[in-house]
């Protein structure tokens, strides 16, 4: 067993959670309380109705997530905000996030975990969303594309959607996971012929194709697995508690 806010103390210090700049409103660390000492956690991607309650059945006192309940101005409690809330109230359970400061986390981060799955070494950051700069890694390599979607595949459990607006050989790299097709212009701007994120708008293949940029839609959900999973198992072995992952994957 191990104390809730020992465990929120230490995730807040290694995340730099006060420190990451985020979207305006987005409410980073522990979102809902508990009283509960926690003897097992369980990390998901998103902090939604069937996370929640998979998390309750696993008998889970902390839930972790990427994506939290709270982005804005407070939420009247109704509705679906209501529904959930009672459940972590029902089960005792507190809710983490970590938003921002997971993606850029120079060890467990989502960019960094996606690299390190796809074998490339980091080489440099690039990119920059609302105030926080050189949120992409990036990397040099020697392969085809079709190589590298193939890696992406393996690394993602799906195959990606490819805009092959570049080279068919590709030798620099960058990856945001998520949902970054905006910093396709940034890519170009930095030097890269490849970028790997999780989704895109439609424009986005032109932008691609008219900046001679191959990208890769690895999927939103799923190039953002990594990170919530490395946190859950760090705290996991830290405090000796159990951990499990629920998993509601979107498509996306």
């Amino acid at each position: 067993m191990a104390d809730l806010h020992e465990i929120v103390e230490f995730m807040d210090e290694y995340l730099g959670t006060a420190t990451v700049p985020d979207a305006p409103g987005a409410r980073n660390g522990l979102q809902v309380d508990a009283r509960s000492p926690v003897e097992h956690l369980c990390a998901a991607v998103d902090a939604c109705q069937a996370t929640i309650d998979g998390a309750a059945r696993e008998g889970a006192q902390l839930l972790l997530v990427h994506h939290g309940l709270f982005w804005g101005d407070p939420l009247p409690i109704t509705g679906r905000t209501y529904r959930r809330l009672k459940a972590l109230l029902d089960a005792d359970m507190a809710l983490y996030a970590s938003h921002a400061p997971l993606d850029v986390h120079p060890e467990i981060g989502n960019n960094f975990l996606l690299a390190e799955a796809l074998g490339l070494e980091i080489e440099g950051r690039f990119g920059s969303w609302r105030d926080l700069e050189e949120i992409g890694v990036w990397s040099t390599a020697d392969l085809p594309l079709q190589d590298l979607v193939a890696r992406v595949a393996a690394a993602c459990g799906a195959a990606p959607f490819v805009i092959p607006g570049g080279p068919s050989h590709v030798r620099r790299i960058g990856i945001i996971t998520g949902g970054a097709d905006s910093a396709i212009p940034e890519a170009h701007e930095a030097g890269l012929d490849t970028f790997v994120t999780g989704e895109g708008t439609h424009h986005s293949f032109h932008d691609a194709t008219e900046l001679g940029l191959n990208v890769i839609f690895a999927g939103h959900y799923l190039t953002e697995v990594l990170g919530v999973k490395a946190l859950a198992a760090l705290v996991a072995e830290r405090f000796g508690i159990g951990w499990s992952f629920v998993d509601h994957p979107t498509g996306l």
